[in-house]
Formats: structure tokens, C-alpha cells, sequence
């Protein structure tokens, strides 16, 4: 299982406020079914690494669809293969070593 950390930020956009963008990038999240949680500075998504990679790129194209001429998408991905990890227990184990 993989956990992927997107930030999708339009560019061109007459108005320096993207939240209308962003909304529509989440739904897209949203309507996918995946776990993900929205941060102030971009989404955590978890599963399957094809399918969050397809899911990301319909995100980013619906900033192109709401009127974005550029979309800059920074993509960091946590790939586990020995066993499953969710974000949750990741942050559990660091803060055990606080």
C-alpha cells in the first residue's frame, strides 16, 4: 500500500485565490472512494499506487477543466512493499518515541 502526499496548484488564474480549484481537485479525491485527508497544504491519499496515480491525474486535469492554463502538481510517494502502513500508524509509531 502506498501513501501519496499531492499539493495541485493551478497557474493563470485571474484571481490569486485557488480554493475554487482545489475544491474541485478534492472532489475528485472524494469521488474515488480512497482514504485521504486534506491538509492546508496539499492531500494524503492512501492505497493502491496505480490507482492513487490515476486518481491524481484526474485531479490534476480538473484544474485545466475549471479554467487553469498551467497546473504545477508536486507528487511524494511512501511506497511500503514488506507490509501495510496506514499515515495513522506512522504517526502513532513517532510519537511512541516522544
Amino acid at each position: 500500500m502506498a501513501i501519496i502526499e499531492v499539493s495541485i496548484v493551478p497557474v493563470g488564474t485571474k484571481d490569486p485565490g485557488i480554493s475554487n480549484f482545489v475544491a474541485e481537485a478534492v472532489k475528485t479525491f472524494k469521488n474515488s472512494g480512497v482514504k485521504f485527508e486534506l491538509t492546508s497544504m496539499g492531500t494524503i491519499l492512501e492505497g493502491e499506487i496505480s490507482q492513487l496515480l490515476s486518481i491524481i491525474h484526474k485531479a490534476h486535469e480538473s484544474c485545466f477543466k475549471t479554467g487553469a492554463k498551467r497546473v504545477l502538481t508536486n507528487i511524494k510517494i511512501d511506497d511500503r512493499r514488506d507490509r501495510a502502513q496506514t499515515g495513522e500508524e506512522k504517526i502513532r509509531t513517532v510519537l511512541k518515541k516522544l
